[in-house]
């Protein structure tokens, strides 16, 4: 997953990122549009916030992450080949301090994925789940087939917002 770090953030923790480097950052999971052969993509990325360097750090972090968003497209229920139930939602999750957006594909599985098919766009949820990438072989012209790597949040947990523990929450912040 492409990251953006801030060289004030590269220059304050002295860092030197190679290939293979264990690092541990906090930050968000943002998304953009670009262009690409006249088509437009959505791109993800994670933006930096915080550096973590001690090395008790690795051991206890995981991809983890947590999202309050609105399902911003009608939630895409199917079954896969080994018959596991999947729905493909996009959510659109504030920015913090900016008056944008982010809209983060996320893939929910199971009992979840049930309960989800059968909520209405613009309608509000937390969900816990974790970056995963995938390869997959997209035809573009006339036989050409071109590799490809998809990013989206698997959906450990999900549940419908409490818009009272969202307004608390944002006065505090």
């Amino acid at each position: 997953l492409p990251f953006t770090i801030s060289e004030k953030l590269v220059n304050a923790y002295s860092l030197s990122l190679e290939e293979g480097d264990e690092v541990v950052f906090g930050g968000e999971l943002r998304s953009y549009n670009k262009l690409v052969d006249g088509k437009s993509r959505l791109i993800l990325s994670f933006f930096v916030k915080e550096v973590l360097s001690e090395k008790e750090n690795f051991e206890n972090n995981t991809n983890e992450l947590f999202l309050t968003g609105f399902i911003c497209k009608a939630p895409v229920y199917r079954t896969t080949p080994f018959n596991r139930q999947i729905c493909d939602i996009l959510l659109a999750v504030n920015r913090p301090n900016f008056n944008k957006s982010d809209y983060i594909p996320c893939i929910v599985w199971g009992r979840n994925a049930k309960f989800i098919q059968n909520q209405k766009i613009g309608t509000k949820i937390n969900l816990v789940g974790r970056i995963q990438s995938r390869n997959y072989r997209k035809e573009i012209a006339d036989g050409i087939i071109e590799e490809r790597t998809a990013y989206e949040v698997s959906c450990q947990k999900v549940s419908l917002a409490d818009e009272n523990q969202i307004k608390q929450v944002q006065t505090l912040a």
